[in-house]
């Protein structure tokens, strides 16, 4: 990828985080989690590289500590949650030492499930705001 490529993506992704509401804003962490968990496995079976696995699951573990801390624990939802994003950072965090990839499937399952109902969740907050973007500039 050449630097003009490499600027353009940056720029993108920095409009696509500063534009997206809150709940798309948690849709994008559980994609880029879902991405570094994906590469790490492809890391470490195929090209047998443990230093780039490491960082890809360390990734994996700084966003669903972001997850974490992100929670509002006085709301039941944010109680509801925290067991799970901890059962996914433990298991995260055991796959990394142990390089065990065992129960990969099982946190892909989990964290697919949670971006698909925080992408349900986006949907009509995205309606929201575009419509209220467009009286704003009448």
């Amino acid at each position: 990828m050449n630097p003009y490529q490499r600027n353009s993506k940056h720029e993108y992704l920095k409009q696509s985080v500063m534009t997206a509401s809150p709940a798309e804003l948690v849709v994008m962490l559980f994609d880029a989690c879902i991405k570094n968990l994906k590469l790490a496995e492809i890391s470490l079976t195929e090209k047998k590289d443990i230093p780039h696995t490491n960082e890809y699951l360390i990734k994996s573990q700084k966003i669903i500590n972001e997850l974490i801390n992100s929670l509002d624990l006085s709301l039941d939802i944010g109680q509801q949650l925290l067991p799970i994003y901890e059962f996914l950072l433990y298991t995260i965090r055991t796959m990394n030492i142990k390089k065990d990839f065992s129960q990969l499937p099982n946190v892909l399952e989990i964290l697919t499930s949670l971006r698909d109902t925080w992408k349900q969740i986006a949907k009509p907050l995205r309606a929201a705001i575009d419509m209220s973007e467009e009286v704003c500039y009448k």
